[in-house]
């Protein structure tokens, strides 16, 4: 009995009905009163009792597997007649094809990441840390003395009840972890989200991304940061970009200066982009003072080094040309859908 139910059971999987006649033939052939698969079930009486486990088993998934395979047939021969494409028809090659959206990339993302892989170029290491800090990391270790008005609730995210700890306000206090733990040479980059109690307008926000660099080896000089700068300023805007250094102050660098390059838009005459300078400000920037060298544990006599930073929103909008910075913050899909096939 074994061996007809094999039978039957190979017989009912490779069976295919094309008409409505075909498939009532089968089921009156295998499933009807008087059926092959009935028949075997009278039959069952007679099966030894050692066996009757094993043939009864057999004959029930023969029989689902029939009901099944009729239950499939028919309702594909039932779409097929209501003019519903089915698995086995062939594909009308006439319907217009439906592509899936492309997803967007933010803006400040694009830049980013352009940032980073222009460093990483030339062996800057990305390095991350908390966006909440402890004192040490954000102002003390980088030279901020305790008047400094960075330290005042007007400019920074204190946690309450926790005067000694805040929201980082720069990527620097990452560097000062870098130092920290790791001997020089150090050539590392920053990025992240640093925050600052400002108030939210077009060209400010409490929230916004850094990157920021830093190399401390013997012998690095003054001359060896403006290559650097100049190489990202062209990889970033363009060959044909200049970049001139005026002189700034900053607690962590000595001397210290603020980079612009030369607008992209209007090409030197003045536009409203560079407010009729033929300038923008991209970066501060300047020589590690030996302080900050020397309370991070590195020798400020054998060692010198630089440091830079950006704000990826104010490269941003100079690139895209977006004159409001609170768009990179309101997840407006008619904004964001304009960089789809951005990097």
């Amino acid at each position: 009995m074994k061996e007809k139910i094999d039978a039957l059971l190979k017989e009912v999987e490779r069976f295919e009905a094309k008409t409505a006649e075909e498939l009532e033939a089968f089921r009156l052939r295998m499933l009807s009163k008087k059926g092959a698969i009935p028949s075997l079930f009278q039959d069952f009486r007679h099966v030894e009792p050692e066996a009757r486990k094993e043939i009864g088993r057999l004959l029930n998934e023969l029989k689902q597997t029939a009901t099944l395979k009729l239950q499939v047939l028919k309702s594909g021969l039932e779409d097929q007649a209501s003019g519903q494409e089915t698995l086995d028809s062939k594909p009308d090659m006439t319907m217009p094809a439906v592509f899936n959206p492309i997803g967007s990339r933010h803006p400040l993302s694009v830049v980013r990441n352009k940032i980073n892989t222009i460093f990483e170029k030339i062996g800057f290491v990305i390095s991350e840390g908390p966006e909440i800090e402890d004192d040490w990391h954000n102002f003390s270790a980088l030279n901020f003395p305790e008047e400094h008005p960075a330290r005042d609730m007007q400019d920074t995210f204190f946690v309450e009840k926790q005067p000694d700890i805040a929201l980082r306000t720069h990527t620097s206090s990452v560097q000062v972890r870098v130092m920290e733990n790791q001997q020089p040479p150090i050539r590392t980059i920053s990025p992240g989200r640093v925050f600052r109690n400002e108030a939210i307008s077009a060209r400010a926000h409490c929230i916004f991304h850094q990157v920021e660099g830093l190399y401390i080896d013997e012998g690095v000089s003054f001359a060896d940061m403006k290559q650097i700068l100049l190489y990202f300023a062209r990889e970033m805007f363009g060959e044909q970009t200049r970049i001139r250094l005026r002189p700034s102050f900053f607690p962590f660098t000595e001397p210290s200066a603020e980079m612009d390059v030369s607008c992209n838009i209007c090409g030197g005459p003045g536009c409203p982009i560079c407010k009729y300078s033929g300038w923008i400000e991209v970066l501060g920037c300047g020589m590690v003072d030996p302080n900050v060298l020397d309370n991070c544990g590195i020798d400020s006599k054998k060692y010198t080094g630089y440091a830079f930073g950006m704000g990826i929103e104010r490269i941003t909008m100079n690139i895209y040309q977006v004159k409001d910075l609170r768009m990179f913050f309101e997840n407006d899909l008619r904004f964001l859908n304009q960089f789809t096939s951005a990097l």
